[in-house]
């Protein structure tokens, strides 16, 4: 018998948020983010729920040759680029779309003096300070991709690192307008926060990622509120049941000690399953669809609940990490992190099950 936990992939949940982000930008093609194992989800189980997608990302040639390896036709961007040189061939085998984002990489693409065109697209940084070109040097840049007649078609991609908070996107929005005004490309500029809350940002691709998989990319606005679904549920059972008087300590570190006669449960799920073992006492959790609180330190198999206002609860009881009925964003908000680590956090080991 293997142990009770796995992951639940809900693939019409991908459907329905994929026709969400459809919905909120119907003039635009969607390039669906799937790096990451489609966010900890399995890549190929992700890829075909979201076949319809226009386009899809990925961080690697690897990932990308996946996709082209189940069936996948249409385009494929890598969104660091290339590495080194020895990838560019890999890249016309296959037909990979580039983002372009520094200079090196323009001098690996000129010298390989390629014999048929490479989409790419040229990033721009309007202010995330990540990837692209800063605007003293984008220009240059781009003129240098448009003296390589096979960097082509080219697409102006840019990325904002505020548009899920407050501070909103106009700063980096209007430096963008700025350099890219007059240039006859099409933009990619928007991302799943950009895609719900700032229709002027869609232009010809959207890049969603994490709404993509029913998690909402604001701390201030419920996914649910999003009409989003989400697309894994972390399944376990209890598997031991101890019963604590006041003044008993439980778990490592006795970081919690019972300040009432307690009834505690331990479940099959611990970091090395990819729950945070930083997840504090009160991060919250569903047992036989009642929701409750973690306690005390998680370890490395097990963690443990408060079943003392669950009277039904035994060795068995259904318990969920998060997902349907507990959204991740809120067992995240609890554990000090964001989703999007939860999700893609997910351990080999713990298997994906049909329902």
């Amino acid at each position: 018998m293997s142990r009770p936990i796995f992951a639940h992939i809900d693939t019409e949940a991908l459907q329905h948020n994929l026709s969400v982000t459809r919905r909120h930008a119907p003039h635009s093609r969607v390039m669906a983010v799937v790096k990451a194992n489609g966010y900890g989800h399995g890549l190929a189980r992700v890829a075909y729920a979201l076949w319809d997608a226009d386009g899809f990302a990925v961080a690697s040639v690897d990932e990308a040759i996946q996709l082209r390896d189940l069936g996948w036709i249409k385009p494929i961007l890598l969104l660091e680029g290339i590495f080194d040189a020895s990838e560019i061939s890999l890249c016309v085998t296959h037909q990979l779309s580039l983002v372009i984002h520094n200079s090196e990489q323009i001098n690996w693409l000129r010298a390989a003096k390629l014999k048929q065109s490479i989409p790419v697209f040229i990033k721009f940084n309007s202010g995330m300070n990540r990837l692209g070109f800063p605007p003293a040097n984008f220009r240059i840049a781009l003129a240098q991709i448009q003296s390589i007649p096979t960097l082509s078609p080219i697409t102006l991609m840019s990325h904002f690192a505020t548009a899920d908070d407050q501070y909103g996107i106009a700063t980096q929005l209007a430096e963008i307008q700025q350099h890219f005004a007059l240039l006859p490309y099409p933009m990619s500029l928007a991302n799943s926060a950009a895609i719900l809350r700032y229709p002027d940002t869609h232009r010809d691709w959207v890049r969603p990622g994490i709404s993509l998989y029913g998690a909402s990319p604001f701390a201030d606005t419920s996914a649910a509120s999003l009409n989003l679904r989400p697309a894994m549920t972390l399944h376990s059972q209890i598997i031991a049941i101890q019963t604590l008087k006041t003044g008993d300590a439980l778990g490592y570190g006795r970081l919690w000690v019972a300040d009432r006669d307690s009834r505690i449960g331990v479940v099959a799920c611990g970091y090395a399953d990819g729950y945070p073992r930083h997840a504090v006492t009160g991060t919250p959790i569903l047992v036989n669809g009642v929701r409750t609180r973690t306690l005390g330190r998680v370890s490395m198999d097990m963690l443990f609940v408060d079943l003392t206002e669950i009277p039904d609860a035994k060795v068995g009881s259904q318990v969920i990490l998060w997902g349907q009925g507990l959204p991740v964003e809120d067992v995240a908000a609890a554990a000090g992190t964001i989703s999007y680590e939860l999700l893609c956090a997910r351990a080999q080991r713990v298997p994906e099950r049909t329902l």
